[in-house]
């Protein structure tokens, strides 16, 4: 299984997301930070099971 996790910058802090997402829901989460509007850079990156 592939997983991936939400990278952005909020406040001039770069943050990670704390779970790790299947795809669908990593784009999902995306989605919900670009609407809000308060983050930048956002991307999806991919990690290893348990990182």
């Amino acid at each position: 299984m592939v997983n991936y996790r939400v990278q952005w910058v909020q406040g001039g802090k770069k943050r990670t997301s704390a779970v790790s997402y299947d795809l669908p829901s990593a784009e999902d989460r995306k989605r919900t930070l670009e609407a809000e509007g308060a983050a930048t850079d956002i991307s999806i990156v991919k990690v290893q099971p348990g990182q």
